[in-house]
Order: C-alpha cells, then sequence, then structure tokens
C-alpha cells in the first residue's frame, strides 16, 4: 500500500535570482520540530546554490508565524516521562541552530511579513538580515501575557532592535504596528498592504542584483565583526577589506566604474 505524501511545510518557488521559501503550516505557521527542519534544510541548501542569491521568507494566509506549536508542546508535557523537557530543549536548541544559520549563510535571507509574527515568529523576523513589512503586520512578544517569558526569541529581537525596544515588547506583551516596528529597526521598510508582495520580491531582486561574491564575503564578516569591540572589529575587518578589494569581482566593478558602464553581477 503506497503511504500518504507529507505535505511540504516550507513551499520553495525561484525567479530572477530570488528564492522564495513560504512557510506553510496552516493556520499560524507554527515554529514545529518539522517545520524548523524543514526551513532549516532549505536555508542550508540555498547557501550552496549560486542560482539563489537572495532568500526571501514568506509565509502562507494572514499569520507570518505565530511562534512555536504550543499544541505539540502540551501534548509532549501531558504524554512524556519527564513532562517534556527534554522535547521543550531539543526544539529551542534546533530552532536556536536555524537562526544561527541565517546569520551564517552567505545569502542575505529577508523576512517578509503580511499579517502577524508573535513570539518565535517574531524571532525570525530578527534573526534575518533584513525585514519587510506591510503596513497591516503585527509584531508581538506575548509570553509575559501567558505565564513565561520570551527568552529566546529576544536574543535575536534584542540584537536587532536595541535593550529598550526589546525590553517594551518583552514586558508588556502588547501588539507593535509595522510603524512601531519600524521606528524600533525591527523591519527595514514598510510598504502597502496592497501589491506588498510584489514591491517585497522587487526589494530582494535589488539585492540579488549586486555581486554575489561582495555579499558571501562580506555580510558573514559584517555580522562577525559587531560582536567584537571596536579595536578587534577593525582588526578582523582590515584583511577582510583587503581581499575584497583584490578580488576578481571588485577588479570587474573598478573598470566598469572607471568606464562609466553599468556592471552586470549575474
Amino acid at each position: 500500500m503506497a503511504m500518504a505524501k507529507t505535505a511540504e511545510l516550507v513551499r520553495k518557488a525561484f525567479t530572477d535570482g530570488v528564492l522564495t521559501l513560504t512557510l506553510a503550516n496552516p493556520p499560524a505557521n507554527a515554529l514545529s520540530m518539522a517545520l524548523i527542519g524543514e526551513l532549516h534544510a532549505a536555508i542550508d541548501a540555498a547557501a550552496d546554490d549560486p542560482l539563489a542569491r537572495v532568500v526571501l521568507i514568506a509565509a502562507q494566509g494572514h499569520i507570518f508565524s505565530g511562534g512555536h506549536d504550543l499544541k505539540e508542546i502540551a501534548a509532549h508535557r501531558a504524554s512524556d516521562a519527564d513532562g517534556g523537557r527534554a522535547y521543550a530543549t531539543e526544539l529551542f536548541a534546533r530552532c536556536s541552530a536555524l537562526m544561527l544559520a541565517i546569520a551564517r549563510s552567505p545569502r542575505p535571507v529577508i523576512a517578509t511579513v503580511d499579517g502577524i509574527a508573535t513570539a518565535g515568529g517574531c524571532q525570525l523576523v530578527a534573526a534575518c538580515d533584513l525585514a519587510v513589512a506591510s503596513d497591516r503586520a503585527r509584531f508581538c512578544t506575548p509570553g509575559v501575557n501567558n505565564g513565561g517569558f520570551c527568552t529566546t526569541p529576544h536574543v535575536a529581537i534584542v540584537r536587532a532592535i536595541g535593550r529598550r525596544a526589546a525590553l517594551e515588547m518583552a514586558l508588556t506583551g502588547e501588539m507593535f504596528s509595522a510603524a512601531d516596528a519600524l521606528r524600533f529597526g525591527l523591519v527595514n521598510r514598510v510598504f502597502p498592504a496592497e501589491g506588498f508582495a510584489a514591491q517585497a520580491h522587487a526589494f530582494a531582486a535589488h539585492i540579488a542584483s549586486r555581486s554575489a561574491e561582495a555579499i558571501a564575503q562580506g555580510k558573514p564578516a559584517l555580522h562577525a565583526q559587531a560582536e567584537m569591540n571596536l579595536e578587534d572589529a577593525y582588526r578582523f575587518a582590515t584583511p577582510v577589506m583587503v581581499e575584497g578589494m583584490l578580488s576578481a569581482a571588485s577588479a570587474k566593478g573598478m573598470a566598469a566604474f572607471a568606464e562609466k558602464k553599468k556592471v552586470e553581477w549575474r
């Protein structure tokens, strides 16, 4: 007897050098163990695919992601001998590994939010290199509303928006607008809901038209030096800058600049 095919939790589409990964785990696109695994695998695969110059993370429906699958967690708390501790430990470890994979990928990863992002979903937005939102998007870390605290989500969030804004989100548990997210620095740009997908894709395609070699070298270096003190950051960045200036991509770009020509990086 043939086995039923498991539905994809992360759908893939490719155009204009942009790989779009769409979360498809209705109704809330919960970050279940399975979805985290699929998304991590897709991020890793994109890093090795020269045609995937930019990764765009989108979502099916009006919820970008409601965070971790609370029903899945509750089921393990009820059925596991340890009250779900081992499961929860593995879940959050795998989620943390996904967020690190995004930061370490040589490809720019962009979150595109046209709806609600809460808890771990908000963490995913913050962990991406860039984020764009529609004007109807909303953001929240509601742990305190439910007797918990969004501790791991705020590892990414505090690094994206700073301590004051992160504490406001964490301590109030309130829902924040796209305008608030832009003010905090959680998102880079806000577009009208009408035509949002096209605007988000155009933003990603613009980045995809730049030098993939330069980005693959520069993005990880930027993340790395941002965690260093000023002196160590300059010491680290200097040889990276030298290698970049002496690269084939740099030679091509400087020659085109001197000749007043536009470079086609594809």
